[in-house]
């Protein structure tokens, strides 16, 4: 698309009602006070078909998301065109979605195929522990790795070299990364 430059939106999504699953929305309001130049905000319940167009407006996106399991204090992998077709996120795989569970990389294939984008797709998953259905609030050890994973967020918003970032896990193809995080921030 004409006219992204290098604009970067984070994502963030989860339902704060749901204890730790708001950790998506809740990095996206700590990274929206920190009015980082260049840098959009958006955040909701859970991902829709519709954000396509949204994301397809930016250089680069960032799905943030809470993490069910995995490594603490978060995992942290670049969306590529080998990880959209080996999950069969295509089109022509529409008849299969629902409106109630849509994934970050189907959401980029919808962007590339239908509005001719070409953003960049990284997804955050930060480690939570708790999701009870009605439970306002993070866990003590989510907020701990929310600590950290803004932390994160900062340096590679203001580095804007999430490649790299990606790298210091290891590789898409893998899957969730899980490798130690080479950024600087303290534990």
């Amino acid at each position: 698309m004409s006219g992204v430059g290098d604009r970067i939106l984070l994502y963030g999504y989860g339902n704060p009602g749901r204890g730790d699953d708001g950790l998506g929305p809740a990095l996206v309001e700590a990274v929206a006070a920190l009015d980082l130049p260049g840098t959009a905000v958006d955040a909701n319940y859970q991902l829709a078909v519709e954000d396509a167009a949204e994301i397809g407006a930016y250089a680069t996106v960032v799905f943030a998301d809470a993490a069910l399991d995995g490594p603490a204090p978060f995992c942290f992998s670049r969306i590529d065109d080998s990880t959209i077709e080996r999950a069969g996120w295509r089109v022509g795989y529409l008849a299969g979605w629902t409106s109630h569970s849509v994934f970050p990389g189907q959401v980029v294939a919808l962007a590339h195929q239908l509005f001719g984008s070409q953003v960049g797709a990284y997804i955050l998953g930060i480690r939570g522990y708790d999701f009870g259905e009605l439970n306002e609030g993070l866990s003590a050890g989510a907020t701990a790795n929310l600590a950290r994973a803004i932390a994160f967020v900062r340096e590679a918003l203001v580095e804007r070299d999430f490649d790299y970032y990606a790298e210091a896990f290891g590789q898409a193809a893998a899957g969730p990364l899980t490798g130690s995080p080479t950024w600087k921030a303290t534990p």
